[in-house]
């Protein structure tokens, strides 16, 4: 099977990072949520990371209780200095040796999968990041970063688009994406109440629209629905009016963020990490895919199916302005690369044959 990664995608991300890397050495990290997307990511990297730059490697608690990881994550890779814990984070986790850094990025991004399980969604989110951080009372941690959304602005207004961190949201708590959206601004709360009262030091991100190789053609979000689509040969499918607009960012971008997060934010706060450029609509953006793709495609604008929750905020797009000054991030992948090298590892792993 081709791995749910590309190898030169992890490379990237650590000359990116450079010297900022060694600061995981003799480190042990927790890593929640370690089978999923961006967990797969973090696993690759840090093995690489001790392969070809820390002079003493790092070791690795890797925990996921495997609920929407599908082919991808369901089997762990044998890697030195990795530990793979099949567990629910909702449930106590006792672990004895020390930790240094916490990376809770368990949680279900997809709206598929959070209307499927809305109570799963909600709990991992808010009761499992609170007994993780329990754990950062008891360890002297260096950095815990927990995965927030950008969900958690809801459908902004207009005037606050692209949207900065002090924005508070347009989310209705009774809607039919609360379960997602609410449970990540608790999560937010806890993190900030465990910094203020017990000196953890967590650190929140909020990723926009990140894309990349390891997407499972079932993850049922935009870009895997139009690639599973466009490798059958099917008409391209753009959900509502199709004017709904994105921003998207690239796997090696959004890692690369997420890290310098993790090793130099600020304590108790919040960091938006996306490419703010382009914002493109549905319909703008299955032309740009057409362009990757070499061919013209057939897109269709269909209603919403009745897995989709309602509610789909109608702009989406970060100001990356706070993680540009205090971290030094900038997004270096554009659009049309991006997708080329998406599109190139779906080829080879998607069948086509999910719709």
């Amino acid at each position: 099977m081709t791995a749910p990664y590309v190898e030169s995608d992890i490379r990237e991300i650590a000359a990116t990072l450079g010297e900022e890397a060694k600061a995981f050495s003799r480190s042990t990290i927790l890593l929640c949520g370690g089978a999923g997307f961006l967990g797969r990511y973090f696993t690759a990297l840090f093995a690489h990371l001790n392969a070809h730059v820390l002079k003493h490697p790092c070791r690795v608690i890797v925990c996921d209780n495997l609920i929407t990881s599908g082919r991808a994550g369901a089997k762990a890779p044998r890697l030195d200095g990795f530990r793979f814990l099949t567990h629910d984070i909702i449930k106590p986790l006792k672990i004895t040796e020390r930790i240094d850094y916490v990376i809770q990025a368990a949680g279900i991004a997809s709206p598929y999968y959070y209307r499927k399980y809305p109570l799963e969604t909600l709990e991992v989110a808010t009761l499992g990041t609170k007994r993780v951080l329990e754990l950062g009372v008891r360890h002297p941690l260096k950095g815990f970063l927990f995965f927030s959304s950008s969900e958690i602005y809801g459908d902004p207004d207009p005037r606050h688009v692209p949207t900065p961190e002090s924005y508070r949201g347009n989310i209705s708590c009774l809607g039919p994406r609360a379960c997602y959206d609410e449970s990540k601004r608790l999560g937010e709360t806890l993190c900030a109440i465990f910094h203020e009262l017990h000196g953890v030091p967590t650190r929140m991100v909020r990723p926009f629209n990140v894309y990349g190789p390891g997407m499972q053609e079932t993850d049922y979000r935009v870009l895997p629905n139009f690639a599973s689509r466009i490798i059958a040969g099917k008409p391209v499918q753009v959900y509502g009016s199709g004017k709904q607009t994105r921003t998207f960012c690239y796997v090696t971008d959004a890692i690369t963020g997420f890290i310098k997060v993790l090793l130099r934010g600020s304590p108790g706060q919040a960091y938006n990490i996306g490419n703010p450029v382009p914002e493109l609509s549905m319909l703008e953006l299955a032309r740009v895919l057409e362009r990757v793709a070499g061919r013209k495609l057939d897109v269709r604008v269909v209603e919403y199916p009745d897995t989709y929750p309602a509610d789909e905020p109608q702009r989406r797009c970060p100001d990356i302005a706070k993680a540009a000054r205090q971290l030094g991030y900038k997004p270096a992948v554009s659009l049309e690369e991006g997708l080329k090298r998406f599109m190139a590892w779906a080829s080879a792993v998607y069948t086509g044959t999910q719709f």
